[in-house]
């Protein structure tokens, strides 16, 4: 008889082993408990998910909470990488994205959903913990965009060429 090799069966053992890790890694938050020494895996999956009649507001409920989000703010905080480049300092601040919409969700398996939005943009998959994240943190993050936007509409990164 005739096995199959081993090196194929531990091949597909390790494939088994890191799609789950992807798949729990996507599907959790993960928070550090006070004396920093622990880590606490929570699965917070939302409830339900509602898109406004305008395709503006997107509503999020977690263990019973809403967290009501502009397609402006989930745009500019697009978990993509054309948004959050590929490492810190890669970001890339998005202006002018206050007229965007939400043209459609759609579910990414049971752990995030991709959002399509009206200019074009469609890289952004938005795990569970990242949406909650977003919109726990909303007024936050939104604080620190709109400084980012004034930062950079203050900087003097050019000088005047007079001819």
């Amino acid at each position: 008889k005739s096995f199959p090799r081993p090196c194929i069966f531990v091949k597909y053992i390790m494939i088994y082993i890191l799609t789950f890790c992807i798949m729990i890694y996507l599907d959790t938050a993960m928070l550090k408990s006070k004396d920093n020494q622990k880590l606490i895996i929570i699965m917070n999956t939302p409830s339900n998910i509602t898109l406004s009649k305008d395709k503006k507001v997107l509503t999020v409920r977690f263990d019973g909470t809403d967290y009501t989000m502009t397609s402006e703010y989930l745009r500019v905080y697009s978990p993509s990488a054309e948004v959050q480049g590929h490492g810190p300092g890669q970001e890339t601040l998005q202006l002018d994205k206050q007229d965007v919409s939400i043209q459609t969700l759609v579910p990414m398996g049971n752990y995030a959903i991709a959002i399509h939005f009206s200019d074009g943009h469609t890289t952004g998959i938005y795990s569970w913990s990242n949406l909650y994240k977003l919109g726990s943190k909303k007024d936050e993050l939104w604080l620190d965009y709109l400084n980012r936007v004034e930062n950079k509409n203050n900087s003097n990164n050019y000088h005047e060429v007079q001819i």
